[in-house]
């Protein structure tokens, strides 16, 4: 077919149509390019807001231009020009979707609206060792009070064995409306999250098992699961954190994630400065259900606690049993596949939001973790049941937790929880020197 023709038919088509037809040969992706079609495209949709003046329309507006001066500029020039002012205004709406904050947590309003509004969505890149890669859209989401689990499952894996590294991506389309579904087919951002090494995949990252998968966590929040017999991959899943999940999830490029803007310390003169004031949200949950919730406000620290490295906040006394705090049900993480589920017990998620005096988001994350049975708990007699530790670590912290099984009863109870917040991120942070 002649393109004079060709391209006669291009111009009756919207931008997602005509981006497919460019994918479909290198004649039509030259005719896709032209700038006269996009530049229709890019007028109609970005056309001035309607005022008292009088205002051509669309086709007198584009008339109006110089044919040469459309001419002039390179193949491509108003698709490109197009697709950056959408991806553009997308960000700006949700920009002002995410500036209300909660006073109660430190985190945007509004969070879940916008993950709505964007269409975001994640997927895992699965890379071979040979460079072939394997692209899974998300299976199932569940949204948190401050955290988003998000898990991929399936029946046509590639072997473990031929797989090096996981790219974990948020996915957003290129063109949205408000009020209309983002199309199936229309082109995607992919923002870089995290990247894993499957190699890691050891006996050293294993936190649990039933008797048919072993999960495996991989820092940051991430969790394998691994058929026992085997030895393959069952499912995974991602824990991602509400702190600057959209940003995270959005504003990176497939091979570089987000750059989170450089902090500016609130300066003061107080000799404590950044030692007292914090506020802590703490979730633990397993497959959409909730085994503890709790906010520790007014929590503090002084200079004499400083444990290698670390700033020690006590938030749970093990001496003091009215801090206490009682876990709901049988403490477990629940998966499934398309074809089998299970329960892994003594595992769950665990979501935290330190806030520092001024309400703002200090230490924030979601991640895997496992209660590891230990002989007693550190500061006390033994209880009528079971004692277990709780641990997690990262460069700007740690976390432990102490559990005890109280037969009389029935009933899990925190009986110590401890904060260790790296000096080196406080001194960062409020620009003391400690």
């Amino acid at each position: 077919m002649p393109s004079e023709i060709l391209l006669k038919i291009f111009s009756y088509l919207d931008a997602v149509s005509l981006l497919c037809m460019g994918c479909m040969s290198r004649h039509f992706y030259q005719l896709a390019n032209d700038n006269f079609i996009w530049f229709r495209i890019y007028s109609s949709t970005f056309a001035p807001k309607r005022s008292n003046w009088t205002v051509k329309s669309v086709e007198e507006t584009a008339m109006s231009v110089s044919l040469l001066s459309v001419e002039d500029k390179e193949a491509g020039y108003w698709k490109k020009a197009y697709i950056t002012k959408q991806i553009s205004s997308v960000r700006a709406a949700l920009a002002q979707v995410l500036k209300p904050v909660s006073s109660y947590t430190g985190l945007p309003v509004k969070t879940k609206e916008a993950l709505r509004i964007s269409g975001l969505g994640w997927a895992i890149i699965l890379k071979e060792k040979s460079g072939r890669e394997y692209i899974t859209q998300h299976v199932d989401i569940s949204l948190n009070d401050t955290s988003v689990t998000v898990v991929w499952y399936g029946k046509n894996w590639p072997r473990l064995a031929t797989l090096s590294t996981l790219d974990l991506c948020g996915v957003t389309p290129v063109f949205m409306e408000r009020g209309k579904a983002p199309a199936k087919y229309g082109p995607r951002w992919h923002s870089l999250i995290a990247k894993y090494d499957l190699s890691h995949l050891t006996e050293s990252t294993m936190i649990g098992d039933d008797r048919l998968v072993q999960i495996f966590c991989l820092s940051p929040g991430l969790l394998v699961g691994l058929w026992k017999k085997k030895r393959e991959l069952a499912f995974v899943m991602a824990n991602l954190h509400f702190h600057h999940l959209v940003e995270r999830s959005t504003l990176g490029s497939a091979t570089v994630p987000y750059e989170l803007p450089p902090h500016v310390p609130f300066l003061d003169d107080s000799p404590e400065y950044g030692l007292h004031g914090y506020q802590l949200h703490i979730d633990m949950h397993g497959g959409g259900v909730f085994y503890v919730c709790g906010t520790f406000r007014n929590l503090f620290t002084n200079k004499g606690c400083v444990e290698d490295g670390y700033m020690k906040v006590t938030v749970i006394n093990f001496k003091n049993s009215r801090e206490h705090l009682p876990l709901i049900g049988k403490v477990g993480l629940a998966w499934r596949t398309n074809t089998f589920d299970g329960f892994i017990e003594s595992c769950s998620v665990m979501d935290v939001t330190l806030l520092d005096e001024h309400r703002k988001p200090f230490w924030c994350w979601s991640s895997p973790v496992r209660m590891r049975p230990v002989a007693y708990p550190s500061a006390g007699p033994h209880f009528l049941g079971q004692a277990y530790d709780v641990d997690y670590m990262d460069v700007e912290g740690r976390v432990h937790a102490e559990v005890v099984w109280v037969a009389e009863s029935e009933e899990y109870f925190i009986v110590n929880l401890t904060l260790y917040l790296s000096v080196a991120k406080i001194n960062r942070w409020f620009g003391t020197k400690y």
